[in-house]
């Protein structure tokens, strides 16, 4: 999602600020993601 659209839902007055939190939710749903597709295949035979 934009971060300007998050910005402004937020209510934030930079948009630094917004990124700065955004950051920490991303690399959050980047390692639940991994996980869950790791879960997901199991153990694949390279190809």
């Amino acid at each position: 999602m934009d971060l300007i659209v998050i910005k402004e839902l937020l209510g934030h007055t930079h948009i630094a600020i917004t990124a700065d939190e955004y950051a920490h939710v991303r690399l959050r749903l980047q390692r639940d993601a991994i996980e869950r597709m790791t879960g997901a295949l199991g153990d694949q035979p390279d190809t």
